[in-house]
């Protein structure tokens, strides 16, 4: 049996108070202030996938071994100018 967005929003503001709040605030924002909560959600969910898929690549180059060190941020940098693929 697959959920609904109705049972999932239930599940998650029962688990988090903070999620129960918003919900109960919504119905007081004007159509506009919806839509800008809307879009700061988008970009915050964008910005967690992001920094996920940073800290999944991450991890798995240093497992590999695919990583530099330098003795300073100028050494790092210059390496970086001269980098050739």
């Amino acid at each position: 049996m697959s959920e609904t967005i109705t049972d999932t929003v239930i599940e998650s503001a029962v688990k988090n108070p903070d999620i129960a709040h918003i919900i109960e605030i919504l119905p007081v924002l004007s159509p506009e202030r919806i839509k800008e909560a809307a879009s700061f959600i988008d970009y915050l969910a964008d910005r967690e996938r992001r920094h996920t898929i940073f800290v999944e690549e991450t991890l798995a180059a240093e497992q590999r071994g695919e990583y530099y060190e330098f003795d300073t941020i100028e050494d790092a940098m210059e390496a970086i100018r001269n980098w050739k693929e």
